[in-house]
């Protein structure tokens, strides 16, 4: 444990403290194979109450469409992206609350069973920790003349010259590229200045995308978690689709239709929006199955299993963002007027490239 992590302090019956755990999980690769066995020790935050331990929670994160778009911008200015993970994020953040927290649970000291701790510094679990880790970060990017995005606060950038450096930060996952490498060598050593850092190298395995840069462009897929999914819901060797869903089919309530189990429909509809992360081509068929989540039938989930079974048939499907001297943003967008059966509603789909690199996709009714 890091110094400075504790104070021990008497426990008086006008103090709330809060329980600990430890969690224990294995690493994998994109492969599948356990790389590392990790274990955490965690506050059990649930028990925080507002304004007691906690104030402000939230925290900033990098979304999906923003790590695209870097990934198509880097790949337009032809430099390779690295990724980096601060170990111990969280820990690396003092606190401005009084928070106390039980004793390390199989640590406890016999001779003074009546203390707890008083945290120094933020412990994984804590309501705040990671806005305190997200303050942390920043301040000392900014200290260090790195400057903050307008829009996307997650982006931070800094330029030398005609070179410049870009840094997008999911939490404790950061990932980073220049068009002068050595750049990428000052931020990594004055990233190890300051926290612990694990360089990874090359981007290949970010918030489940699989990604592969070659010197034409990048592919990005979902195939490890594709076949997880299948695997889990027992359609390995189920019979394949071309399509995701019948182009005339229309789904309503079926209020006649056989109720299913509610949360394996839920856990299937979730599994499926998180693939739409690299799956385009399914977003309006789930987003449509996903309107049903309250009472499932038996037809809403045969649609649905039916779009797994298209999913099998194309797990070899990424996405591919070749290198391009365009860079010019172009949206597409169409509309299907009253097209809802339940209410009349319509439903609108929109794309956004970035040259001929797709960078978002959605559907909303």
């Amino acid at each position: 444990m890091p110094k400075q992590q504790y104070n021990i302090i008497v426990l008086f019956y006008i103090y709330i403290y809060l329980p600990k755990k430890w969690v224990f999980r294995n690493k994998v690769d994109d492969n599948g194979v356990i790389v590392k066995n990790k274990v955490r020790l965690v506050v059990k935050g649930y028990s925080q109450e507002e304004g007691i331990d906690y104030e402000e929670t939230f925290a900033l994160v990098a979304r999906l469409e923003a790590i695209i778009i870097l990934i198509a911008f880097a790949y337009f200015k032809g430099f390779l992206l690295h990724q980096m993970d601060v170990k111990i994020a969280f820990l690396n953040r003092f606190l401005k609350e009084e928070v106390f927290v039980e004793q390390t649970p199989g640590f406890e000291d016999p001779h003074f069973s009546n203390r707890v701790f008083k945290l120094e510094k933020a412990l994984y679990g804590l309501k705040q920790a990671s806005r305190a880790w997200y303050k942390r970060l920043s301040c000392f990017l900014l200290k260090n003349r790195y400057l903050k995005g307008k829009i996307d606060k997650t982006l931070f950038v800094e330029t030398k010259g005609e070179d410049v450096l870009l840094v997008q930060v999911y939490i404790d996952d950061i990932i980073f590229g220049s068009t002068n490498e050595s750049l990428c060598d000052e931020f990594s050593g004055l990233m190890k200045s300051e926290f612990r850092v694990n360089h990874m190298g090359e981007l290949e395995f970010f918030l489940g995308l699989q990604i592969k840069q070659t010197p034409e462009g990048t592919l990005i897929h979902q195939q490890k978690y594709l076949k997880d999914l299948l695997k889990k819901y027992e359609l390995s060797e189920a019979k394949t689709y071309d399509t995701p869903m019948l182009t005339e089919g229309k789904l309503d309530l079926d209020e006649i239709g056989k109720v299913v189990e509610e949360k394996f429909y839920r856990g299937m509809i979730g599994s499926l929006l998180y693939l739409t992360s690299s799956r385009p081509d399914i977003m309006f068929s789930v987003c449509l199955c996903a309107r049903f989540q309250a009472k499932p039938k038996e037809s809403h989930l045969k649609v649905v299993k039916r779009i797994f079974r298209y999913l099998k048939g194309s797990c070899d499907f990424d996405l591919w963002y070749p290198r391009s001297t365009n860079i010019d943003l172009v949206a597409f967008s169409n509309v299907d007027h009253a097209g809802c059966l339940l209410d009349r509603k319509s439903t609108s789909g929109m794309c956004h490239f970035i040259g001929s690199c797709l960078v978002s996709w959605v559907t909303k009714k």
